[in-house]
């Protein structure tokens, strides 16, 4: 007796899998510039790192006598895989087989996939380029049935985002439960012209009368990257999968470890003179914020996050002599740096994965308050931003605030964290205050002004005399800030800063869950 038969069908069977949905849809797949699944799989992981789990399911056809005439492979591929020597799960759609839909897949993969994630604590890639969870209108014929919509297993995609990273890809057209797929994750991405995120195709959308149009105008990467819905975009599949790596090196596997620190060719005191002069004395003239964050942590270590969205705020993640860090500063050139509503809604984001996976914050400020407006008001940017300072005084990560020029105001306050003994220091360029003196002034004097024979003679004078305690040496006196420093040596502070927040992180869940 032997098994000989069994093994050679066994084999025939993991072939019939590998083709996918057949050589003419592979060769659309690469038609419209897209990889197949398992090419984007040979693509992120480590070299013959990939474990396929559920090789074998599918939509088989068998003869009479019970042999196997054809399989049309479930078109939702996952397993385990290794991305820089560090386990995960990697998931993903074929959209060659049924176009991704669920009319082809296997639920049960999709969802052992995400309770293997949670589980054994691993990280999540998922790389999404399907439709519908439902099925089309077909479906109703096939199952004799219609299906009332759940979301059986969706608690397990939700737990694991307080358990461990999950990272979303978009490549493809994605609607529908592949949209939400997309966006319920901590860090997503979008290939620009070849992907677009929907919540429902063009054919749903003008059924529904709202006119004819197309997936672009819809999905669009650059709507998606402007809205906040989709962290980044990028111009090709190679661009997403070096994203997503890049990501996952900050982070630790999950909750219960700390970051990795990394080895660093970067002096930890290094000087940058440059500095001393990049903000300028006159305070409407900008200056580039990302020149002096790309100054003071490691070379080359600086990973933004979410630039296309929120942009008066910049975040994302660095390294401080190989301690993982998250950052987040005001852009002078973007409302002056001040908090928008969407700006808000970035900051709370970072905030929280920082706080979940035990990164210290940095907090490098120029911050003349909330914007102040109509479009303020009516985008409720008073209640985002202060869910954003509920968001930093609740996280139990250390911090670390500089002051570089403004600090005005509620979202001012944001250099410091409440209830909280942290490092705070300041360059000498700092100013701040309730509202900026330029600001208030006329309204402060009012009465003073109007009496005087020379209105703006006086109004000069008063301004004159105001300045002389704006600087923030007089403020050091009083303890109001711990320390002023010289530009030129914020690295080394930081570094030596770093060295002492990695001591106090302790690893373990937050109390708080992540929300998408």
């Amino acid at each position: 007796m032997s098994w000989d038969e069994e093994l050679k069908e066994l084999a025939h069977r993991g072939r019939l899998a590998e083709q996918m949905g057949g050589s003419e849809k592979v060769a659309r797949q690469h038609e419209f510039g897209k990889l197949t699944i398992r090419e984007r799989i040979a693509a992120i992981a480590d070299p013959n790192s990939f474990h396929e789990i559920g090789k074998l399911a599918g939509h088989a056809e068998y003869d009479l006598d019970g042999n196997l005439l054809a399989l049309n492979p479930s078109n939702f591929l996952f397993g385990t895989a290794d991305i820089d020597g560090r386990p995960v799960i990697v998931s993903g759609d074929d959209f060659t087989v049924r176009g991704g839909s669920a009319e082809a897949h296997i639920p049960a993969k999709r969802s052992h996939a995400e309770g293997l994630a949670l589980e054994l604590k691993l990280p999540h890639i998922r790389l999404v380029d399907g439709m519908g969870g439902g099925g089309s209108v077909k479906s109703i014929e096939i199952n004799g049935r219609t299906n009332i919509p759940t979301l059986r297993g969706w608690e397990i995609v939700v737990e694991h985002l307080g358990v461990a990273p999950s990272v979303a890809l978009a490549l493809g057209s994605v609607a529908g439960i592949g949209a939400a797929r997309v966006a319920t994750s901590h860090y997503s991405v979008i290939v620009k012209n070849t992907a677009q995120m929907m919540i429902a195709g063009p054919a749903l959308v003008g059924w529904a009368g709202l006119g004819k149009v197309e997936k672009e105008e819809l999905g669009a990467s650059k709507i998606h990257t402007g809205n906040g819905a989709i962290d980044d975009e990028v111009d090709s599949e190679a661009q997403a999968f070096d994203k997503a790596k890049r990501f996952l090196s900050y982070l630790p596997q999950n909750v219960h470890e700390l970051p990795a620190v990394s080895a660093c060719d970067d002096d930890p005191n290094r000087t940058d003179e440059g500095l001393r002069d990049i903000v300028p004395k006159n305070p409407r003239h900008v200056f580039k914020m990302r020149q002096i964050i790309e100054s003071v942590v490691d070379r080359g270590s600086f990973f933004e996050i979410g630039a296309r969205w929120g942009r008066s705020v910049i975040g994302g993640f660095a390294r401080l002599n190989g301690i993982p860090i998250a950052i987040f500063a005001e852009d002078p050139y973007v409302y002056g740096g001040a908090w928008t509503a969407d700006a808000s809604r970035k900051l709370i984001r970072l905030i929280d994965i920082a706080s979940m996976f035990h990164l210290p914050i940095v907090h490098l400020e120029d911050c003349p308050g909330f914007l102040i407006g109509k479009k303020a008001e009516q985008e409720a940017t008073i209640r985002f931003g202060s869910q954003a300072l509920a968001a930093l005084g609740q996280s139990p990560v250390p911090f670390c605030g500089v002051v570089i020029r403004k600090a005005f105001g509620v979202a001012g306050a944001s250099n410091h964290k409440p209830g909280s003994h942290h490092f705070r220091m300041s360059w000498p360029s700092g100013d701040w205050g309730s509202l900026p003196i330029e600001g208030g002034v006329e309204v402060a004097y009012k009465a003073e002004l109007e009496a005087s024979s020379d209105y703006q003679a006086h109004l000069e004078e008063i301004k004159t005399r105001l300045n002389r305690y704006r600087s923030p040496l007089r403020a050091a006196e009083y303890f109001e800030i711990e320390d002023i420093i010289d530009p030129a040596e914020t690295r080394a502070v930081l570094c030596r800063w770093a060295k002492l927040a990695r001591r106090a992180l302790r690893p373990g869940s937050v109390a708080f869950a992540f929300r998408p």
